[in-house]
């Protein structure tokens, strides 16, 4: 508990710093813009029509990286114009011309020397419209939300950039209407501000309204822009109808009506935006297409647990922070810590019910449901009022089967309705904000087979996020509940899942009832942070809970519930150069963890450290050690057990980004106590930049997993459950290659292949016997060789536990072989603005062989041997504005 008490001294400390406050943000500049008065620039990036004559220059920028207030490398001068349809930047970039950096990139890769503008035309001073133009004409366009913590790049607003390298460095013109805006009526506006430019060969920031990086916020430390008069919020509707052909070939399987070798379809949908008024914006998708999305990495998943998938779908991502809702952020990481109210990942997911086919059948299934539509429903009002409401409803799935009985379609997936709905009031100019969430779940269930889905799932919650003393504290809390209702199977699937396992034989403080139909529960965190305004010395420490009924998943995301669990973080940083560094950082972190009955279930401290030199090099290191504890999940629905402690190391160095060829290094290690497991990992990355619009990466890793207890299965014998583990020896390898063309800004070729291939082996089987024992080596009994033995014709261990000769229970052969591969090209053509071209290439190979021996060489030969399932894909969209 030592470093429990260093961690305390630390946040004390910090505490008392927060009375300093010696480097208070600058007065916020303003600019004064003026109408266009006679023809409008011609955007070709020279500044130098008649028009940009009637607004001053505006300039004096200040660094904020690497040095924070220095004077910049060069200096940046920038006007504003604006009319009834848009606003016009000019800008002009001092440099040597010889010096700057044009790289191609496609859109929001922000690639080379760029220059950004941040405009808070809500004047909320917490979200802004962020548009960056790089010197090779690539676009960005970022939605920036929470005073800057937000960041969200899939915003993709319609607006025109052009820039031109000359004598005296480099120019720049935008334009970007104002129906891309999100604004009120009022007669005379004021908008915030924000210029910033970026030196690519000296990874310098500067930004023309001088925010310390010591002090809270972005947005709401904005300059202001003064003068526009007389605009009206524009009527936006915006519709992008889309068609796809598409074919596909694929392994031919004799017998098989449904697996001939291919398969030819074409397709229509729509996405559109309506501006219900200044303030509200509708989003709708028809019957939409993700067929250009990557495919999701390959993992082989030994936990209970499910693992987490990142959104990829544009729909879902776009505006996507407001339903972002954490049952318990922290600094910390932590299992905990990744739970969300809203996992738009569950709509479209895969079926849920595979057809119980007898000898001789064969069926069809969709490999995902089929959302019917979907529609988002954003805005803020000018009285600080955030919403977003999501409605999604997807098809009745049925698979086709066949056999000897003739052809017939089973459901595979109910219709569904899915809906979230949230709001935000801001108080106090933003220094307070009040929420609340609700989601709800509702299947039409209709057919027998699908009774183990819950018919309705219910969940919501409020938060709280209060800044005080300057924004040098903030104080976070949030209050969840749940409620589901379904039959008795659906709740019984729900109490004995891996997040609550209720039928643990130990469990005394929840009850375990098969037969209810409905399931309730709460969740909940306290957060405080000392944000390290004017300090260098900042904490963060909460607590958060989970009560064992409280289920989120038909819509969320949550691995456990049952738990209570407290984390502290402390930091220390020096964001200015010094020495040999640019930057340097240490931290420190523990948990603590208990179930609702108050068991102690362990405890972990954490210390790490991240630089970067002046070269631009930079590396983290990270140790920690969790002590002895107890986990409710181990035996998988069996009592509670005690598991040994382990420490852990990480590292990662990396090498200059601004570079032509670029690499970083890092690997992981984790060791547990009494040779309880000792996993390895260690990874390279390797970027090259052979030209100005070629950039390749290639990134291999290899992982080492030897664990002496992963669990295998749970059998019955003589009334009473064995609970089985194994010795497994895992070998995983990966490698991601990535190439990304650019021809120009609008049109751009990128790949992606990524072979994966695991092989694990099993050996030294043993059973639980008495989990909870002080010594480890007296939890478990190892089969001997008298005790069990191979069945190579029926591919079983059988078990004689009695010692009559006769098998008591088997054990089916664990080992495997998994091997995986996913690629994807994807040619992209903006040819007009909004409006896209996609030509389509994705292949993937899968196999799978139980035998467990480990040969990277045969493996990835297997892999390529196995015939592809080929995709190819035409899709055209077109973006009408009306």
């Amino acid at each position: 508990m030592r470093v429990l008490l260093i961690l305390s001294l630390l946040a004390g400390a910090a505490a008392q710093s927060a009375a300093r406050n010696e480097n208070a943000p600058p007065p916020p500049r303003i600019y004064r813009t003026a109408r266009v008065n006679g023809a409008k620039p011609v955007l070709d990036g020279r500044v130098d029509d008649p028009a940009w004559h009637h607004v001053a220059w505006s300039g004096e920028f200040v660094q904020r990286m690497p040095e924070d207030g220095a004077a910049p490398a060069a200096q940046t001068e920038f006007k504003i114009l604006y009319d009834d349809q848009a606003l016009y930047f000019g800008f002009r970039m001092h440099d040597d011309p010889s010096l700057v950096r044009s790289l191609l990139a496609r859109r929001d890769w922000f690639p080379g020397d760029w220059i950004e503008v941040n405009i808070d035309s809500y004047h909320d001073q917490r979200t802004a419209f962020s548009f960056t133009l790089s010197l090779s004409g690539t676009r960005g366009d970022e939605f920036v939300s929470n005073d800057g913590n937000n960041w969200d790049g899939s915003w993709d607003p319609v607006w025109e950039g052009a820039t031109r390298i000359d004598e005296g460095g480099w120019t720049a013109e935008m334009r970007i209407p104002l129906s891309q805006l999100r604004f009120d009526g009022a007669e005379e506006q004021v908008w915030g501000l924000q210029v910033q430019r970026r030196i690519f060969r000296e990874e310098e920031r500067s930004t023309w309204q001088q925010i310390p990086r010591d002090v809270s916020g972005w947005v709401s430390n904005f300059g202001e822009i003064h003068g526009i008069r007389s605009i009206e919020p524009a009527r936006r509707i915006e519709i992008m109808p889309y068609s796809v052909a598409r074919t596909e070939t694929f392994a031919k399987i004799e017998g098989d009506p449904y697996r001939d070798g291919n398969a030819s379809d074409v397709d229509i949908g729509m996405d559109g935006k309506i501006g219900l008024s200044s303030d509200l914006t509708l989003d709708f998708t028809i019957n939409p297409d993700f067929g250009q999305i990557e495919a999701d990495p390959s993992e082989v998943n030994l936990t209970a647990f499910e693992t987490y998938f990142s959104e990829k779908r544009p729909f879902f991502i776009e505006g996507a922070n407001i339903l972002d809702l954490p049952l318990a952020p922290a600094i910390t990481g932590g299992h905990f810590t990744r739970d969300r109210l809203f996992y738009s990942r569950r709509i479209g997911k895969r079926p849920a019910h595979s057809p119980d086919l007898d000898d001789d059948e064969y069926a069809k299934a969709p490999g995902n449901t089929s959302i019917l539509g979907a529609a988002k429903l954003t805005g803020k009002t000018a009285d600080g009022l955030s919403i977003c409401i999501l409605e999604s409803a997807t098809a009745l799935e049925r698979a086709a089967v066949t056999g000897p009985a003739g052809e017939s379609e089973t459901a595979v997936e109910p219709g569904t309705n899915y809906f979230v709905g949230r709001a935000m009031q801001d108080f106090r100019d933003g220094d307070t904000v009040i929420g609340a969430m609700i989601t709800a779940v509702n299947r039409d269930i209709e057919d027998p087979q699908l009774e183990f889905l819950r018919r309705s799932a219910y969940a919501g919650g409020v938060d709280l996020q209060h800044c005080f003393h300057d924004r040098d504290f903030r104080l976070e809390a949030r209050f969840f509940g749940s409620r589901l209702r379904g039959t008795a199977e659906s709740i019984d699937a729900a109490q004995t899942a891996s997040a609550r396992y209720f039928q643990r034989p130990d469990n005394d403080h929840t009850d375990y009832d098969p037969t209810r139909t409905t399931l309730g529960g709460s969740a909940g965190s306290l957060l405080l942070t000392r944000t390290g305004n004017n300090s260098s010395l900042m904490f963060q420490t909460g607590a958060a809970f989970r009560s064992p009924g409280f289920e989120i998943n038909d819509i969320g995301y949550m691995r456990r519930a049952d738990e209570i669990n407290q984390s502290t973080w402390v930091g220390y940083t020096r964001r200015n150069p010094f020495s040999i560094f640019n930057y340097w950082q240490l931290n420190g972190n523990q948990w603590l963890n208990w179930d609702w009955g108050g068991n102690f279930l362990g405890a972990a401290v954490n210390m790490n450290s991240s630089w970067e030199f002046r070269n631009r090099w930079g590396g983290y290191w990270g140790v920690s050690r969790t002590f002895a504890q107890t986990s409710n999940t181990a035996l998988r629905g069996g009592p509670s057990m005690e598991l040994p402690g382990d420490t852990e190391a990480s590292f990662n160095l990396w090498s200059d980004s601004s570079k032509d060829v670029r690499s970083s290094l890092g690997g992981w290690f984790d060791k547990g106590d009494a040779s309880y497991f000792d996993v390895w990992n260690g990874w390279i990355s390797l970027a090259a930049r052979p030209s100005n619009a070629l950039q390749i990466s290639l990134n291999p890793g290899f992982t080492r997993n030897l664990h002496d207890m992963q669990y295998v299965d749970t059998v019955s014998h003589d009334g009473e459950d064995r609970y089985l583990f194994g010795h497994v020896d895992q070998r995983t390898f990966s490698l991601t290659f990535r190439l990304d063309y650019c021809v120009t800004p609008n049109l751009t070729v990128q790949y992606y292949g990524s072979p994966f291939v695991s092989s694990g082996s099993f050996g030294a089987f043993k059973r639980i016997t008495d989990p909870r024992a002080d010594a480890y080596a007296d939890r478990s009994h190892a089969f001997g060789s008298g005790e069990i033995a191979y069945d190579t014709v029926d591919a079983v261990y059988e078990v004689d536990e009695n010692g009559d000769g006769a098998a008591d229970y088997e054990i089916g052969d664990p080992d495997f072989n998994f091997r995986d591969f996913n690629s994807n090209l994807v040619v992209r053509w903006e040819y007009e603005p909004g409006s896209t071209l996609f030509v389509v290439w994705s292949q993937s190979r899968s196999d799978f062989l139980s035998s467990g021996a480990s040969d990277l060489g045969n493996d990835l030969d297997g892999l390529f041997r196995v015939h592809p399932h080929d995709v190819f894909l035409l899709k055209f969209n077109r973006w009408f504005s009306l």
